[in-house]
């Protein structure tokens, strides 16, 4: 073979450039994957343990409404009812949600139908500077200003989910805000164009062409922010009261998975039932963490097909 068919078929310095990235974008996601897998069977292994080698009862684990795992009742089973935590964290989560969904969507208009310059320059800025705020912060203003307002406006102490509600909605909005922003200045400008066209006023063309055509997006933002509620914990822990009681009304003291959890795991000793049963607590945290990404998936993945 002549020098010209060797330096031909030799590769070249880009190529084994190209395949060095290859190679190095493939370990990092490997990488990636093995932490993935590693976090849900580590975190899955201590919580199924309450079932497995405590004999805790699944359905009693549930839908019982008292957490005291050091005591057990008169059947001789301990009582690590999770179901208070339960409610907690979906009624906050929930709630929070929906406040925040008008104020983003609300905002969101403004800022790329109404006056995006005015958006650009005023209200990214602050929804940016909310999202760099850290959430021991918004707990201290919930401690300071939003529970004792709720203590003098409805009585009681003023703890609860309402006012875990309200710190969650200032926490939830920017992301919301962004993503349906994002969403917003997705749909097409014929859209609009077309819209006007035929008569539509601008509140015509934005509620019935513009929201629908980003609703997938919109709808994700909202998941997105609820996924990022239901897992808060320092903030909330702060303002929620930390009661493991079934909360009868909004400004009950009461507790959510995260509150217990970050009160509770440091003085349990490890193997422990005290122990497990927080981390089946985790475990519950992570499964629904998998399941608003799932839902997020589907969300928009019917987005696309429309």
């Amino acid at each position: 073979m002549d020098p010209i068919q060797q330096a031909m078929l030799k590769k070249s310095h880009a190529a084994k450039l190209e395949r060095r990235g290859k190679l190095i974008s493939l370990f990092c996601i490997s990488l990636i994957v093995v932490v993935v897998l590693a976090i849900f069977f580590f975190v899955a292994s201590r919580g199924l343990a309450t079932f497995f080698t405590n004999k805790v009862n699944l359905w009693r684990f549930l839908s019982q409404t008292t957490w005291s795992p050091a005591v057990k009742d008169a059947s001789g089973q301990p009582q690590v009812g999770a179901l208070p935590m339960i409610v907690g964290s979906f009624g906050v989560t929930l709630l929070s949600a929906v406040i925040a969904t008008p104020f983003a969507v609300g905002a969101a208009i403004f800022m790329t139908e109404i006056a995006p310059n005015l958006g650009k320059k005023v209200l990214q800025p602050v929804i940016e500077l909310l999202v760099g705020i850290p959430s021991v912060v918004y707990g201290f203003i919930g401690l300071s200003v939003v529970v004792p307002f709720i203590r003098n406006i409805f009585g009681g102490t003023g703890f609860g989910i309402l006012a875990g509600t309200f710190v969650l909605f200032v926490m939830i909005l920017p992301t919301v805000t962004s993503m349906t922003v994002d969403a917003l200045k997705a749909v097409p400008r014929h859209y609009r164009e077309a819209s006007l066209a035929l008569g539509g006023t601008r509140w015509q063309t934005i509620s019935r062409v513009v929201l629908r055509a980003a609703m997938p997006g919109i709808l994700t933002g909202i998941v997105f922010g609820m996924a990022r509620a239901f897992g808060e914990a320092l903030a909330v822990q702060m303002v929620i009261g930390n009661a493991a009681l079934l909360p009868t009304n909004l400004i009950s003291p009461a507790s959510t998975l995260t509150s217990v959890l970050t009160s509770g795991i440091g003085n349990t000793v490890m193997g422990s039932l005290e122990n497990n049963a927080l981390w089946s607590l985790a475990l519950l945290l992570l499964l629904m963490s998998l399941a608003f990404n799932l839902l997020i998936r589907w969300i928009a993945k019917k987005g696309e097909i429309k």
